[in-house]
């Protein structure tokens, strides 16, 4: 049995790839021809111009998406960022299906492989789900569609969607457009790698535990981790079906923030609940939006550290940028020190994987690559808890390593009773960061890192797979958060302290540690978190916005890779 399903195992990825590569030599010539002065004035407006030039029939839909084809296809090039090219069926749907009429008119929208689209599959990396083609769209890509977008591409992620690296058998690696040796990111890492390149303005992915937010802080773009209820959610596949402890949520990602802004109030308005029963049927609250552009003086909290891992020097340095120009802009900017961090951490992890990874393994065939951080994390569930509990007490009293001997304690699969007991733990922590931000912090906003480190170089998961809690701790929250870059790597300003000692680091952190070299990363993109409570969308882009207005004025407004 093995050998027989390693080889279909085989048989199927090398048709996938295969399939890939006919499609893109099999293009309309157009699409490899240089681009032209008037394409490279689509490519400079945002997308509210181009829908404006589209109503207008000044521009045509075709003309917008041929553009950003020909450039998809120079970032696939460099980063192998692409899983299907869906460029002739979305020339058709341009003519035959999409509202012409809409908020969205000829918006080009790649998508993060895991999204349903008629006559195509949703691999998610596993080979076993390959040659399944979809009868019909989903809710989300029907909505594009009445929008006036028009989906035109999928994009790479990990096996398994546990990882900040996005590599599969499926379709490959997809690297940095940045440096080619680092990661853009998982699980949403082919988008971040596609819009940061100027393949594409506007993308749509998943996020579990970071997985639109690190990526748009690899790879220099920006993303928007939407409260559950308020994205649409059905009609995707993945590699953890059931799991509702910490529910993935499909979420905008953009390449300027004027875009994921316009892109995210005009999907709103578009009454996704029509679609959708997972959508609340909130409308998009201009009134809100508008407050936090236009009040005069901010409240804003500053996370410094998580407590777990306190951020490398170049994240340090993007964080201490922003607050120093939101108090240049005369905004209130203060430390704070939210209930721990590292329970979150816990009771995410915990909670994430209470099925000892069992649902998530079972989609493997004989001799499929796994990512070398969701590997790690199998390994700790399926110890012998004996054992475990041995490497627990060497950890904690031999070690002194407190932090990652208990993180590690309870890492088993959970019984019913175990579960509702997690289950009830976040609550009672939901509960109390509420009121430490309505009691004592009494703030508008926060801003922190959105991880530890910049990007980790390929592989690097396998050492860094626990350091995820800037990110996590908002997915047990359910609270709005977006990325917004700052910054890149300087090997003059960000290298370690002299001083600096492995030795003093818990496990988290030497993991996360590790790959840290700002001499290897430099240029590598470093961006901020800005979050709200639940359900503010509004606000988060809003005082985003204020953000990038202070670099602009007090600082440096992060530049883009420019498109060759």
């Amino acid at each position: 049995m093995g050998i027989v399903e390693y080889r279909q195992h085989k048989r199927d990825c090398e048709r996938k790839q295969a399939e890939r590569a006919s499609k893109i030599a099999n293009l309309p010539k157009v699409y490899s021809y240089a681009l032209s002065p008037e394409e490279r004035s689509i490519l400079a407006k945002p997308i509210q111009e181009l829908v404006q030039d589209v109503h207008k029939q000044v521009t045509s839909p075709i003309d917008i998406l041929r553009t950003y084809g020909k450039v998809t296809l120079k970032a696939h090039e460099k980063t192998n960022c692409v899983t299907e090219i869906l460029f002739p069926e979305a020339e058709e749907w341009a003519e035959n299906e999409v509202n012409l009429k809409g908020p969205l008119a000829g918006i080009p929208v790649s998508l993060k492989d895991s999204i349903q689209v008629k006559g195509f599959d949703i691999s998610i990396g596993f080979s076993r789900h390959t040659g399944k083609p979809y009868a019909e769209d989903g809710p989300l890509v029907k909505l594009l569609k009445e929008a006036g977008a028009i989906p035109f591409v999928k994009t790479n992620l990990p096996i398994t969607l546990l990882s900040f690296e996005s590599t599969n058998d499926v379709w490959g690696r997809t690297t940095n457009p940045h440096n080619s040796k680092y990661s853009p990111g998982g699980s949403t890492g082919g988008e971040s790698a596609l819009l940061a390149f100027g393949g594409s303005r506007i993308g749509i992915g998943s996020d579990v535990a970071g997985s639109v937010r690190v990526p748009a802080h690899f790879s220099g773009c920006y993303s928007l981790r939407c409260s559950t209820g308020r994205w649409p959610k059905i009609g995707m596949n993945t590699s953890m079906y059931g799991q509702e402890a910490i529910p993935s949520v499909f979420s905008p990602m953009a390449r300027t923030l004027n875009d994921l802004t316009y892109f995210t109030r005009s999907m709103i308005q578009m009454k996704p609940w029509r679609l959708d029963y997972t959508v609340h049927p909130l409308e998009w609250r201009e009134n809100i939006e508008t407050e936090y552009k236009e009040k005069k003086k901010l409240r804003v909290g500053v996370m410094r550290s998580d407590g777990v891992v306190d951020p490398a020097p170049a994240c340090a340095r993007a964080l201490d940028e922003v607050a120093s120009a939101l108090v240049a802009d005369g905004h209130e900017v203060y430390d704070v020190h939210p209930p721990s961090p590292y329970e979150a951490l816990q009771l995410a992890s915990q909670l994430l994987l209470s099925d000892g990874g069992a649902t998530f393994m079972s989609y493997f065939r004989t001799g499929e690559w796994n990512d070398s951080g969701a590997k790690q994390m199998v390994y700790f569930m399926r110890l012998p808890r004996p054992i475990k509990y041995l490497y627990y007490l060497w950890v904690k009293y031999i070690k002194r390593d407190s932090i990652w001997a208990d993180l590690l304690r309870e890492w088993n699969p959970k019984s019913a009773y175990e579960y509702w007991q997690l289950a009830g733990k976040r609550e009672a922590f939901k509960a109390r960061f509420f009121q430490w931000w309505n009691d004592e912090a009494k703030m508008d906003f926060m801003v922190c890192p959105p991880n530890a480190t910049p990007a980790v170089p390929h592989d690097g998961m396998h050492d860094a797979v626990s350091s995820c809690g800037y990110t996590f701790l908002f997915n047990l929250l359910d609270y709005t958060a977006g990325i917004v870059p700052v910054t890149h790597v300087d090997p003059a300003k960000d290298q370690l302290p002299v001083n600096f000692s492995f030795s003093n680091l818990n496990g988290v952190a030497k993991g996360a540690y590790k790959h840290y070299d700002a001499t290897k990363m430099a240029g590598l993109p470093v961006g901020v978190q800005v979050v709200g409570r639940r359900l503010e969308e509004e606000k988060v882009l809003a005082v985003m916005e204020r953000v990038e207005d202070a670099l602009d004025k007090h600082g440096a407004r992060y530049q883009l890779l420019e498109v060759d």
